[in-house]
């Protein structure tokens, strides 16, 4: 590979906590299922007194969709950089640490101004679903200002996280990250993120995929959602418009992957799902460096399928270190 990084990635800066809860508390909480919800600071305080019991199982960890596919991809052996947007306070300073820590790059032009770093409260139900209520904080201000337009120009892919389509600068930003990356050779992949982004604010994602990116990431409910179809075949007859390939993800049934020319079937595997948290995250890590490597679209897919597999297994979005090596000695032996 002749460019000196592998993935230049944006999206939302959000430090996540992470609680177990059950149904009947999402009920008594007015909290919707299975989505990410955008609630301000104050509802966000609001859910987490209610939830002050079970804080003493909490995990804190650097978040955001693409944050977790950039890291992901740094640990299985991707150069990569990252741009995000964090405040000047303790969760701004232990964001960057730990992302700097997974080996990812940090733009060195980003300095964390005043206000409030993101914040993601992640509640995982007994049936391994995760619901998401977000305080985008500072996050919600990312703009073209945070890009390192050299960076971009020297990665293979530029990775761009769908979530920022709520942000008017985050879209603008999206769009430019595309526009230069198209310019410069690079391959822009994007993620539809979330059901309720598809739903809310699809107008805004077709804009950032203007004329089209080179491969696409979605889930089942995205793609049917998105495409406004009744099939997954239709569905993915209409990401062909959109995207030269493309990734849909089927949960336990494995995914869907078209590679520019075929469509390729990839099995699930049995497991007992703990924390769907961060599943499609990993997958779009691992397959994206699996085409780094040099891999086609199928070993990707497989690698992916094991790793995504491997993380909703245990609770959190990541990996630790060690496992990533374990996942390629198990695959690449």
């Amino acid at each position: 590979m002749s460019k000196r990084f592998h993935i230049y990635g944006i999206g939302n800066a959000l430090v996540d906590t992470e609680i177990t809860v059950n149904d009947a508390d999402l009920a008594a909480m007015k909290v919707a299922k299975g989505v990410m919800t955008l609630v301000d600071e104050a509802r966000q305080r609001e859910l987490i007194e209610y939830l002050d019991n079970h804080l003493v199982a909490s995990h804190k960890a650097s978040g955001g969709s693409a944050a977790n596919t950039i890291i992901a991809a740094s640990y299985f052996g991707c150069n990569n950089v990252y741009s995000s947007k964090v405040a000047d306070d303790e969760n701004g300073h232990f964001y960057i640490n730990d992302i700097k820590a997974a080996g990812v790059t940090y733009p060195e032009h980003i300095t964390p101004p005043a206000g409030t770093t993101g914040k993601c409260l992640v509640m995982i139900t007994p049936d391994a679903e995760r619901t998401m209520n977000t305080f985008l904080g500072i996050s919600e201000t990312i703009s073209v200002d945070e890009l390192d337009l050299s960076a971009i120009a020297q990665s293979h892919f530029a990775y761009i996280e769908g979530y920022l389509v709520t942000s008017p600068t985050g879209r603008a930003a999206a769009i430019a990250l595309r526009n230069h990356a198209k310019a410069n050779g690079t391959l822009t992949a994007l993620s539809l993120s979330d059901p309720a982004m598809v739903q809310f604010f699809r107008e805004g994602l077709v804009e950032m995929i203007g004329d089209g990116v080179d491969i696409l990431f979605c889930n089942s409910d995205e793609a049917l959602g998105f495409t406004q179809t009744n099939s997954i075949e239709a569905a993915a007859d209409e990401l062909k418009k959109i995207s030269k390939s493309f990734v849909i993800t089927r949960g336990s049934q494995g995914a869907l992957v078209f590679d520019g020319k075929d469509f390729i079937q990839i099995a699930g595997h049995k497991i007992t799902a703990v924390d769907t948290n961060g599943a499609g995250d990993m997958f779009a890590g691992a397959f994206l460096y699996g085409l780094s490597q040099g891999k086609d679209y199928k070993t990707a897919g497989d690698f992916a399928s094991l790793a995504a597999a491997k993380v909703v297994s245990q609770f959190g979005p990541r990996l630790k270190a060690e496992q990533h090596a374990e996942l390629k000695k198990q695959f690449f032996h």
